[in-house]
């Protein structure tokens, strides 16, 4: 790790390009695993099934690794501007990859209409990470951005689910209340978190309006789709308008679950 670090901070721009081809290489490995018959029936949903499927292996890594930094080096929860590690800074070059294939992924297959508020929360996130790796500042504040990566992987389980059409299964039933306290917990909070911690040091922070504003546009997002979460799966009124806000308007309700 010590002799691939200076190799990734030569060299950012490539480097999340690599990051990014083997994410699209996980892409084509995935392709060969079985998929429900009802997802198979629909053009549409096969690519939603595809796209959700390298979005829960990001989350899994991503998010249990950006725990795993903080827990072994806590000062990456206090120290957001200026501390990081080879692992933290390799994680957000990773991430940052991810991003880049997920964008390209929604934009050349022809989706990007349907899925504008993914390409506005990518272009977010790719811009701040890929600052944080060229400046080596922020870095620790990209690695707890990726908390909300934890939530991710319920939000993601809750529309594969709904993809199948198993909105009735237990599983589905158990993950809608997992997936209520990891959005509070995990994104919410941590979004709250690096706001906060924005304005608080605005003074001195470099480019902190930027930042800023970048964390209000996230802010307003998480919020909205908070609401679609909970008028969907705890104050619908029928099953008629769950199937409605979930599976036949995927496209929206998908929004910010990467």
């Amino acid at each position: 790790m010590d002799a691939l670090l200076p190799v990734l901070k030569s060299h950012p721009g490539p480097s999340v390009l690599v990051c990014s081809l083997i994410f699209r290489v996980v892409h084509r490995l995935l392709q060969r695993l079985p998929v429900p018959k009802v997802v198979k029936e629909n053009e549409l949903h096969s690519w939603k099934w595809r796209n959700l499927s390298v979005s829960m292996v990001h989350s899994l890594l991503t998010g249990t690794w950006a725990l795993t930094c903080v827990l072994v080096w806590p000062e990456t929860l206090h120290n957001i501007y200026s501390y990081h590690t080879p692992l933290s800074y390799l994680l957000v070059c990773v991430s940052t990859g991810y991003f880049v294939q997920d964008a390209g992924d929604i934009i050349l297959t022809g989706h990007g209409k349907g899925s504008w508020e993914f390409l506005i929360h990518h272009a977010l996130v790719i811009w701040c990470f890929l600052y944080a790796l060229y400046t080596q500042l922020y870095v620790a504040g990209a690695v707890i951005a990726l908390f909300v990566e934890v939530n991710s992987v319920t939000l993601h389980l809750r529309l594969l689910l709904k993809l199948a059409g198993a909105q009735s299964s237990p599983m589905y039933h158990v993950n809608k209340f997992a997936n209520l306290f990891t959005y509070v917990t995990f994104r919410l909070c941590t979004q709250f978190y690096l706001t906060w911690y924005i304005i608080h040091n605005y003074s001195w922070l470099d480019h902190g309006g930027c930042f800023l504003f970048s964390m209000m546009v996230m802010n307003i997002m998480i919020l909205i789709y908070f609401y679609r979460l909970l008028r969907a799966d705890f104050f619908s009124r029928n099953k008629s308008s769950v199937r409605q806000n979930g599976t036949h308007n995927n496209n929206s309700r998908k929004f910010l679950s990467d």
